[in-house]
């Protein structure tokens, strides 16, 4: 099977951790976009980040058959996985989440107090344990949430501090991808090298899309990789604009930070 490895930059996590020989590797496990052949698509999303302190599983995609499936494709283990960050509920995000406990219980899942107590209680009774994430959270040395945002759907972000500046995962970005990366840089005072995930961009007119464009560039994003929600025109329109600090991504491509 061929897989798409993207270079992106050398990463560690902040304080002393050691990184795995290979780098830091992101892993799009779920989307609605096809990269590798013998891969299963759907609506949803879910990467893995790998080579930190902890193996982070981010959402689960829109079901459990679909997201375990493409992880044994892609030879990851559910067992290695310490923690499952679940950007929020909608189940799209959160659909594969059960299928998945029933392989590893030993994971924290970091969801948000705005989650059902329904879906808190499940969680519990397939024998994990759940973090509740108000405000900005350190997920292990070097990974960050965002915290709860939104006025809306309440939505978390994943941050990771690299020599080269954050890279920010999102789920669907309802809070605004614009409004997200202004609220790191406010965070962290710090450069934003990489934003990947969902952008929730894809009924958003041409002309809106040029304009968060130029936003990203006035905020001094570095590379862009928009999936899941982002819409074909959005992708096209930043690919346009960033070339070849454009990352295209879907099922199996991998990020390999080195």
């Amino acid at each position: 099977m061929f897989f798409l490895f993207l270079t992106v930059s050398s990463v560690i996590c902040s304080g002393a951790v050691s990184i795995a020989e290979e780098g830091i590797i992101i892993t799009v496990v779920y989307d609605n976009n096809p990269s590798v052949e013998g891969l299963k698509t759907g609506w949803g999303f879910s990467c893995l980040v790998e080579g930190c302190e902890k193996t982070i599983l981010f959402d689960t995609g829109g079901d459990s058959a679909t997201l375990l499936y493409n992880m044994e494709k892609l030879g990851i283990d559910p067992a290695q996985i310490e923690v499952v960050f679940l950007s929020h509920i909608h189940s799209d995000h959160t659909g594969g989440l059960e299928g998945f406990l029933k392989k590893n219980t030993k994971v924290d899942v970091f969801l948000l107090p705005s989650f059902p107590s329904n879906f808190k209680k499940r969680v519990k009774s397939l024998g994990a344990d759940y973090v509740e994430v108000g405000d900005p959270t350190e997920v292990c040395r070097g990974v960050f949430s965002t915290g709860e945002s939104g006025d809306g759907i309440k939505e978390q972000s994943l941050i990771v501090q690299t020599p080269k500046g954050l890279v920010i995962i999102t789920g669907c970005a309802h809070p605004g991808i614009v409004e997200i990366i202004e609220q790191v840089k406010k965070s962290f005072k710090e450069d934003v090298y990489l934003v990947m995930g969902g952008f929730h961009l894809v009924s958003t007119p041409e002309r809106e899309i040029g304009g968060i464009i130029q936003d990203f560039r006035r905020l001094g994003v570095i590379k862009s990789a928009p999936c899941h929600c982002s819409g074909d025109e959005c992708r096209r329109l930043f690919e346009t604009e960033y070339k070849e600090d454009f990352i295209k991504l879907g099922v199996g491509s991998k990020i390999r930070v080195e």
